[in-house]
């Protein structure tokens, strides 16, 4: 391999087991959303207004990557979940040493939901160029074996095709999404409604809660 890591181990295996614990993380980011825009929509069953280009105050930003960051972990353990047969916390691995399907699933969702939510805060297709491109390069570093690398080097340095990569997955992504902006807007817009983030941020408390000190998950240990 080009780095040595073993990226399940380190990282995509530790994410899996802290699926409970990111459950409550997005329960608690909602609530915060729903607060938000309710405060300044002015009211919590507003749904059309005059601008949705709001003011963006240092709360917002921090809000906004902070989604971010919590929505591409979630998505990560989602996955991480489904693929290892990944019990989501310790309490419910009493239960089954197996994964919890709906979790994982529920997980992968909100995270994608969670990315898309501050779609107006951010140059969203630079972003998701970014952070698409840097994935594709990671699993690639760390997925080539030695031999596919060794014989890539009689060609080209290795470090070099990354960067070529990087850059190639970075300009595809951002031209696509330009292109789909009009139906993301229209699903960040739908998901900021107060009431939908409300009822969203509850159920991932009680889902997160469930997981982590009961040792089940809403639909049992499926």
């Amino acid at each position: 391999m080009i780095y040595q890591i073993n990226f399940t181990d380190v990282f995509l295996k530790p994410l899996a087991e802290f699926a409970g614990f990111f459950t409550l993380i997005l329960g608690v980011m909602w609530l915060v959303y729903a607060w938000y825009e309710t405060k300044r929509r002015g009211s919590f069953k507003e749904r059309k207004v005059e601008d949705w280009n709001f003011d963006i105050t240092k709360f917002l930003k921090f809000l906004t990557y902070l989604g971010i960051v919590v929505g591409i972990l979630s998505l990560i353990s989602g996955v991480g979940g489904l693929i290892l047969d990944q019990p989501p916390s310790l309490a419910f691995a009493n239960h089954t040493l197996h994964k919890s399907l709906f979790t994982s699933a529920f997980l992968i969702i909100v995270g994608i939901l969670t990315l898309l939510k501050p779609l107006n805060d951010l140059p969203i297709s630079s972003v998701l160029g970014i952070l698409l491109a840097s994935i594709v390069v990671v699993v690639v570093a760390v997925s080539i074996p030695e031999e596919v690398v060794e014989v890539i080097a009689v060609f080209i340095n290795p470090k070099l095709l990354l960067i070529i990569l990087f850059i190639v997955v970075f300009a595809i992504v951002a031209l696509t999404v330009k292109f789909y902006i009009g139906a993301l807007m229209a699903i960040s817009k739908a998901i900021s409604w107060p009431p939908l983030a409300f009822i969203l941020g509850a159920f991932c408390l009680l889902q997160g809660f469930l997981l982590l000190v009961i040792g089940i998950s809403i639909t049992g240990i499926f």
